[in-house]
């Protein structure tokens, strides 16, 4: 927690500074990210932005049915039945925000009818009053994604089938990576007027799996990217490791709102917020709630609610992504574990405890 609270302090410092060096008049590469940063919202933007809208709680979403962002996606098995009748349980206790993964490989697949599906899901989410925050590249779990049947999920596994976006060796890799410019841009200038949407996650937990500062000149680029169509909803990438030092400060220097992962207890979440409130910019912690690790809805929902901070837990239904058990505690046999890591709802819309959906709904002003 130490280096945090230098590291945290160091950006503070750093702000001021990189904003006086943007105001120097430069040519070529220099001189464009220097308009890119302009384009930064002002925190006096971005908080009126935030009061513009209800406190904002949801859930990381893929329908039950769907192992990965690929078979959420795809032409053959996008499942807006499901979609919508799990969108309905979310909207029955309050939730009013999902974060959506997209992926590459379905656009590269078929650029319209994949436009055409996210148009159809942001439908079913507004009828059930849920605005959506959707997030573009993630370096977590299986490193080669592919298009066509996803694998089954492996019993007991922890997001056994997950994908990276665009995958390893993929994001270390410019001359690859800068290939999924025409992609980024088409889904933004699609949708940069849609207030469906409430937010672009331009790249999750960038650094993961080992990759650490390789993935900073993807994490510019796609900043880069965005900028140049400007939408209207606000841009981040969330801090999630507090080792990454150069990625973390290029995240927080160029995002218009704040966004964090934290899956600690209470004590130690209470004081990420704390720090990184001295940014003067909303905060929307987009993964939280893990119950061994004592992350609940019991003692973490009500100090997001207090602090005015977004509250996006992990998951939203037991289903094919098996993320109701522990990242790192697998059970073989695939029966039911001691304790659920994440998840609200069993798949036949029960909740998994009665106490969280009631809790949730209370704070929700359900």
């Amino acid at each position: 927690m130490q280096k945090l609270v230098l590291f945290l302090a160091l950006l503070g410092l750093t702000t001021s500074t990189y904003a006086q060096k943007t105001k120097v008049k430069t040519k070529g590469p220099a001189a464009l990210a220097a308009t890119m940063q302009d384009r930064r919202w002002s925190a006096e933007k971005a908080n009126a932005w935030y009061k513009a809208h209800p406190w904002m709680t949801g859930a990381n979403f893929a329908p039950s049915t769907a192992i990965n962002q690929l078979e959420m996606w795809q032409a053959d098995t996008f499942d807006p039945t499901t979609i919508d009748r799990e969108l309905g349980w979310a909207e029955g206790i309050g939730f009013n925000t999902m974060r959506v993964f997209l992926h590459s490989v379905a656009w590269q697949q078929d650029p319209k009818g994949f436009k055409d599906r996210v148009n159809t899901y942001l439908g079913i989410a507004d009828k059930h009053h849920i605005q959506t925050i959707l997030v573009f590249f993630d370096d977590c779990w299986n490193k080669v994604p592919q298009a066509g049947p996803q694998p089954a999920p492996k019993p007991g596994i922890h997001n056994s089938g997950w994908m990276q976006d665009p995958g390893d060796p993929a994001s270390r890799d410019s001359a690859t990576f800068v290939k999924l410019k025409p992609y980024v841009q088409d889904v933004l200038a699609s949708f940069r007027n849609d207030k469906r949407i409430l937010l672009w996650d331009l790249y999750n937990e960038p650094g993961n799996n080992g990759k650490g500062t390789s993935s900073l000149p993807l994490v510019r680029n796609v900043f880069s990217w965005a900028r140049e169509i400007n939408p209207a909803q606000p841009l981040s990438v969330g801090l999630w490791n507090w080792e990454f030092e150069a990625l973390n400060q290029y995240q927080i220097l160029h995002s218009d709102v704040v966004t964090y992962h934290n899956y600690d207890e209470a004590p130690a979440h209470q004081r990420v917020i704390e720090l990184l409130k001295t940014h003067g910019r909303p905060l929307i912690c987009t993964e939280y709630m893990a119950r061994p690790r004592n992350s609940r809805f019991v003692n973490i929902l009500p100090l997001l609610k207090k602090q005015n901070v977004g509250a996006i837990n992990w998951g939203l239904v037991d289903g094919k992504t098996n993320t109701k058990y522990q990242w790192d505690v697998p059970i073989a046999d695939g029966s039911e574990p001691m304790e659920w890591f994440h998840e609200v709802f069993r798949k036949d819309g029960t909740p998994y405890h009665q106490d969280e959906t009631d809790l949730i709904k209370k704070l929700s002003g359900r």
